[in-house]
Order: structure tokens, then C-alpha cells, then sequence
């Protein structure tokens, strides 16, 4: 099994974490982590892959390992995640590469997309959504109350997401069988939402998330004309985005490779070796 390497880039003056595994010279496969975790939730699928593919994982800033400076010196926009993975990956070198859209990767990976199609060689989807087909309205529906008029009425709901019960709910939520899922996983993604201070980073990106909505109709509109391979590997169970995230994608993508696991949310807590193995032979068949 390929070692991975854990490293720090200096990125228009901040830190940001990254993983790393695999042969430099390989195909790329940048992975985009959601909320509230960080590349730590890739731990297990990066060495997964790293015999065939250059495997990069990064956390956003305000996430994980990477630098959270506080509000007013960092506009937490999903414009301004953008803007860091892509010049990290201009000062790895990294050029073309697949990109693994989870949760809050899949608005960071369809801007990169959008802005550099050319760059994009294949797409998966674990519960990214393009579309806004799937979205669960017990799980957001007081999050867009919130971003649409944030204040003292609206913020306990969005507060509420950032709570040990809620975070434990996401990786457990639609697992049959709960022993599975490591409690490290979900207590490390609790640690970066406890942090002083990320509170506020968490609700600035809440806030933003609507801007989200906008970039799908672009992203559509992409995926017609490019006819990018697209893989999505999606808990059947998801309380999040619900399996209409997934089958969505065939409307533009008709040849899209669609696969439902018997899981929730963080499938990769539960189907490592069935998600590894999906994506191994979508890519072995895409990129050769």
C-alpha cells in the first residue's frame, strides 16, 4: 500500500493542509472533502488508490489543518475556497485530474470545473449535488431560512447543525449497522467545529451557501456540452441529499454511472471497499 504523505503549502499567505499519495506522474484525482470534516475523511480511500493515481486531498481553509483566520481576514465564501484549491494546485502542478465531489466539495469542484473545463477528466460524485433535485427539507429547510435572513429567529436552527448530536446524526444517520463507523470520525470533525472562534466561519459559509444554487444551471450547462464522464456513488439512506441528487445527473449526463450503497451520508465510513472499487473501474475505463 502506497504511504501518504501529510504536507503544508503556503497559499496567498495562509496554510493549507493536503494529503498526498501516489506516483506523481499518474492521473490526478484531486478529492474535495464536505461539512463539517476535512481530508481526514478520505484517510482511508486515498491509499485505496494511490497504486494507480496521484491522489490529492485538501481542507478549505477554516478546516482541518489548514489555516482559520478569523472573519474579516478571510471572506469564507465558496468563491474564496475556490479560489485557494485552485492556487494550490497550480503550485503542485498538478494539470489535469479527475475530482471527487463530496457535500461541500461538489460547489468547490463544480466552480473549478465551470472555470476550467479543459483541466477536468472525469467526475464522482459521493452526495454532491449539481442539481437541486434531493435536497432533504428537514435538513435544510431551516438552514435557507437562515441564509435568507439571518438573525435571532432564524440562527438557533442553523446553530443547531453545529451541535455534537447533529455531526454524530450525519455519519450515523442510514447505517445499519452504526459499529462500523469509527467514533474518531465524527468526534474530528466536532474538534473543527469547537474550535474558538469557527462558529462564526460556519455560519459565514451558511450564509453563502445560497450562492451555491446560482452555479447550478451553469454546472448543467457544462455537463452538456462536455459530456464529462460522471460517476456517482451515493448512500441510498442520505437525510441530506437524498438519491434524486444522484439520478439527477442522467438528465445531462445520459451515460452517467450511477451506483446506490445501503448507507447515509459518509458512505466512506461504512463501503470504503465498495466505493474504492467503483471508482477504480470508472476511472480504469475513463481515463485509459
Amino acid at each position: 500500500m502506497r504511504p501518504v504523505h501529510h504536507r503544508t503549502a503556503a497559499i496567498d499567505g495562509l496554510d493549507v493542509f493536503y494529503r498526498e499519495a501516489g506516483p506523481p506522474d499518474a492521473p490526478s484525482l484531486v478529492l474535495l472533502h464536505g461539512f463539517p470534516t476535512s481530508s481526514h475523511m478520505f484517510r482511508d480511500l486515498i491509499p485505496a488508490l494511490a497504486d494507480r493515481y496521484h491522489v490529492i486531498a485538501a481542507d478549505y481553509i477554516g478546516f482541518g489543518y489548514s489555516s482559520a483566520p478569523p472573519l474579516g481576514e478571510f471572506p469564507y465564501t465558496f468563491d474564496a475556497l475556490t479560489g485557494v484549491t485552485t492556487r494550490l494546485l497550480d503550485a503542485l502542478g498538478i494539470g489535469t485530474y479527475a475530482v471527487y465531489l463530496h457535500n461541500y466539495g461538489a460547489p468547490v469542484g463544480l466552480r473549478l470545473a465551470i472555470a476550467s473545463p479543459d483541466r477536468i477528466t472525469a467526475i464522482i460524485s459521493q452526495s454532491g449535488n449539481a442539481y437541486t433535485d434531493g435536497f432533504v427539507p428537514e435538513f435544510w429547510d431551516g438552514l435557507f431560512a437562515y441564509a435568507k435572513a439571518p438573525g435571532p429567529d432564524t440562527e438557533p436552527a442553523a446553530r443547531q447543525a453545529l451541535t455534537p448530536e447533529a455531526t454524530r446524526w450525519q455519519y450515523q444517520h442510514g447505517v445499519p449497522d452504526v459499529s462500523l463507523v469509527s467514533p474518531d470520525a465524527w468526534r474530528h470533525a466536532q474538534a473543527i467545529l469547537d474550535s474558538p472562534g469557527n462558529d462564526a466561519i460556519q455560519l459565514q459559509l451558511f450564509r453563502d451557501y445560497k450562492t451555491n444554487l446560482d452555479v447550478y444551471p451553469v454546472a448543467q450547462a457544462y455537463f452538456r456540452r462536455s459530456q464529462v464522464p460522471l460517476l456517482a456513488v451515493w448512500g441510498h439512506n442520505d437525510a441530506i441529499f437524498g438519491p434524486d441528487g444522484a439520478k439527477a445527473f442522467q438528465r445531462d449526463l445520459p451515460d452517467a454511472e450511477i451506483h446506490f450503497l445501503d448507507t447515509g451520508h459518509f458512505a466512506l465510513e461504512s463501503h470504503l471497499d465498495a466505493i474504492a472499487g467503483y471508482v477504480r473501474g470508472f476511472l480504469g475505463r475513463t481515463l485509459s
